[in-house]
């Protein structure tokens, strides 16, 4: 089956190396246009491009693909098969159609739930405790195709946002290449979603990442989560500066102390919340690099009694 990949993150890039390692025949790729990055502003390629270019397979990188401005690529390309794990942009209809396979998707939730930009933070957001990625045909709505086949993932206690992302590109890579080899024999199946249970995953914005410790330990603790290792979960310090937090643990107790309010300042950073204490083990202050709380701590930026507030983003 000739394959044409649409894919440009890390997850994107592990769903194509296990297309190429099952041995199916990924004839081209489609990824994002290069983007500068850092703070020298260098232009970098996308995982994609960098896995393809690796393996000699020819990558493309359409700035848009509206008003048929691929067209006449994708019919050089003539695909029977288009797979699309996290490209990033809408595809059109004339896309949609072109393969006589259809477009398949491998989509990091259990649909219908977290349909969108961010399932994957959502759910740790939202406490879940399983996840997973679902294979589906892709359709004009958001998400909202027929499905083919899923693979749950657990969502553990310790796992952020980096954790489960690289379980989940393992899972779609795996689903993916199953729903190739049904496609192929002919026994795929499609099963239509149901709105009943349907979620929707935005993309996350600056108002999501900052903490606010009035809230439950539990729900402070998955803010952290789903936000590490970046963009990161972020309060301010009483001198004015912010404070991203990268890892901590959720200690259920009475924390005898209004929320915000600093309870611990050696080793860790203990941070009292509605109904329990922040642990927090690794933090980056504001203007310095990643540090553990240990070493942040021995700099005094902190006492006891000192209380850490939202940001104003």
């Amino acid at each position: 089956m000739k394959i044409l990949f649409m894919g440009t993150p890390d997850f994107a890039r592990a769903v194509l190396e296990a297309l190429l390692s099952h041995g199916d025949a990924v004839c081209a790729v489609v990824t994002q246009p290069d983007k500068p990055q850092g703070r020298r502003r260098i232009l970098t390629p996308p995982p994609v491009k960098v896995c393809a270019e690796a393996q000699g397979i020819p990558v493309y990188q359409p700035a848009t693909l509206k008003d048929g401005a691929f067209a006449e690529t994708l019919a050089a390309i003539d695909p029977e098969l288009i797979v699309v794990a996290a490209y990033g942009k809408i595809l059109p209809p004339y896309v949609l159609t072109y393969p006589r396979y259809g477009c398949i998707n491998a989509h990091a939730s259990l649909l219908p739930r977290w349909r969108g930009a961010a399932p994957i933070q959502r759910a740790i957001l939202a406490g879940d405790t399983t996840t997973g990625v679902t294979a589906m045909y892709m359709a004009e709505g958001l998400d909202t195709g027929d499905m083919i086949d899923k693979i749950e993932v657990p969502i553990l206690p310790e796992d952020d946002f980096g954790t489960l992302h690289d379980k989940l590109a393992e899972a779609g890579g795996r689903v993916i290449c199953r729903t190739v080899e049904s496609l192929a024999a002919g026994t795929a199946r499609r099963t239509p979603q149901s709105e009943c249970g349907a979620t929707y995953a935005a993309k996350i914005e600056n108002a999501d990442c900052a903490l606010d410790f009035n809230r439950p330990v539990a729900e402070v603790y998955n803010r952290v989560r789903a936000l590490s290792p970046a963009p990161l979960a972020v309060c301010r310090m009483p001198d004015g500066r912010t404070l991203k937090l990268i890892a901590a643990q959720p200690l259920p107790c009475d924390p005898d102390a209004a929320p915000g309010t600093v309870v611990g300042a050696q080793k860790t950073l203990d941070v009292a919340c509605a109904d329990g204490i922040l642990r927090v083990g690794a933090l980056q202050p504001e203007g310095k690099a990643r540090m553990n709380a240990a070493d942040f701590l021995r700099g005094r930026a902190l006492a006891l009694g000192d209380r850490l507030t939202p940001p104003s983003l």
